[in-house]
């Protein structure tokens, strides 16, 4: 062998060993894939109902309400190597996106998922609220600490469990209310938040201090939620599965099991979106991954946040209808019109 032979020869090996360590090599994205789809109105394998309403009358169901999830491989934990990676973006159910999206900066993985396990256990909360509103079944709303961040204002004067009650003197009725309140003033200025604890009222000034995320936006340190009290007993069992995203399913639901009337028609009907405890629909991440899932178990309709048409126009699979989903009240009536009752169907396309 010539030495240029040879010396072509040990560098193509070297260029193929290279490629190879380089695709096994981890790097900082997230592939997101189709999740389970379960119907809010069935049961699940242990035959546990995923919605269970005790104290109130219920009606027979029909058809599927199906929330969507998406699961994910990679994260600070366990990176994707750069071969799975590309292999995903050539891919047309699996969305390959940056880990920080996933997983802000400066949280662990167990921090996500404690967050995703909150958020879910609030949508649920939202998603009770938002059906007993609609349906006109009155409740009582609580603003509650659900944690106290370290470093903060609020570390050592508030604690998880107090209840919120009013902030510089006017009632605080919702978490939006006590934000809303907050961040009119600016990092430094002072702002007196009243408290239940125990029973007893307290008030405490805190200062309140920059944002991490934007030095202009004043914050004291409490994450909140609403916390309802019902007139009887809602139970939502869907096992290990968190974020925010099911409300909307969740409160049709409810709803259904909560009327006479059969909402879905027989109808194989999946969604998603967040949703408030005043029936406002919010847009979420994974719509193309979710779009997926939802026709590969059978759904023929979609209900879709408007935040998220322009994603899902463009990819939608064949034999699905999307169905903007703009509020709890426009969502039954667009189920009730695709039913064949007076009303329009609102669509992504005339957003």
């Amino acid at each position: 062998m010539s030495r240029r032979a040879a010396t072509l020869t040990v560098a193509s090996v070297l260029v193929l060993v290279l490629a190879m360590v380089g695709a096994l090599l981890p790097v900082p994205y997230v592939a997101l894939m189709p999740g389970p789809t379960s119907d809010t109105l069935g049961t699940d394998d242990k035959g546990v109902p995923l919605v269970k309403i005790d104290g109130q009358r219920t009606y027979p169901t029909d058809g599927h309400l199906n929330f969507t999830t998406v699961t994910y491989r990679g994260g600070p934990g366990g990176r994707i190597d750069l071969l799975t990676a590309l292999r995903g973006w050539v891919e047309g159910d699996v969305a390959i996106v940056p880990e920080e999206t996933v997983f802000p900066k400066g949280e662990s993985q167990q921090q996500v998922d404690e967050e995703n396990t909150r958020q879910m256990r609030d949508s649920q909360e939202s998603a009770e609220a938002a059906a007993l509103n609609e349906l006109k079944i009155p409740i009582r709303n609580q603003v509650q600490v659900d944690s106290v961040q370290k470093g903060k204002p609020a570390e050592g004067r508030l604690k998880p469990g107090d209840e919120i009650v009013s902030v510089d003197g006017a009632p605080a009725a919702s978490v939006s209310d006590v934000t809303g309140r907050v961040t009119r003033r600016k990092p430094g200025d002072p702002v007196t938040i009243g408290y239940r604890r125990d029973g007893k009222d307290e008030k405490v000034t805190l200062t309140t201090a920059p944002a991490p995320t934007d030095a202009k936006r004043p914050v004291v340190g409490i994450v909140l939620a609403d916390r309802f009290k019902f007139p009887f007993k809602i139970d939502i069992s869907v096992g290990d599965v968190g974020g925010p995203s099911a409300g909307l399913m969740f409160a049709l639901a409810i709803y259904d099991k909560l009327t006479p009337e059969n909402l879905t028609g027989g109808k194989f009907i999946a969604g998603t979106g967040t949703i408030t405890p005043k029936g406002e629909v919010g847009p979420i991440g994974g719509i193309q991954q979710k779009m997926i899932a939802a026709r590969r178990a059978g759904a023929t309709v979609f209900l879709t946040p408007a935040g998220n048409c322009k994603d899902a126009l463009a990819a939608r699979p064949d034999g699905l209808r999307l169905v903007r989903a703009d509020t709890l009240k426009s969502a039954i009536e667009s189920i009730n019109a695709l039913n064949g009752a007076k009303g329009t169907i609102p669509s992504c396309e005339n957003r």
